[in-house]
């Protein structure tokens, strides 16, 4: 039996024991991978204040 990575639960479809986890889960795994990602780019305005200092 498959189970989904994320959520523990069955994987019926082959398409979905291919990738690990089901459609939703899949959905919210790239949301999450696709906001580290949006993070690592943002800088704060300390950062910004002090290379105008610098």
């Amino acid at each position: 039996m498959h189970l989904c990575e994320r959520c523990n639960r069955k994987l019926k479809s082959r398409k979905s024991i291919d990738v690990g986890m089901g459609p939703t889960c899949k959905k919210k795994h790239d949301a999450d991978l696709a906001e580290v990602e949006f993070n690592k780019n943002q800088i704060t305005i300390d950062e910004v204040m002090e290379s105008k200092t610098a």
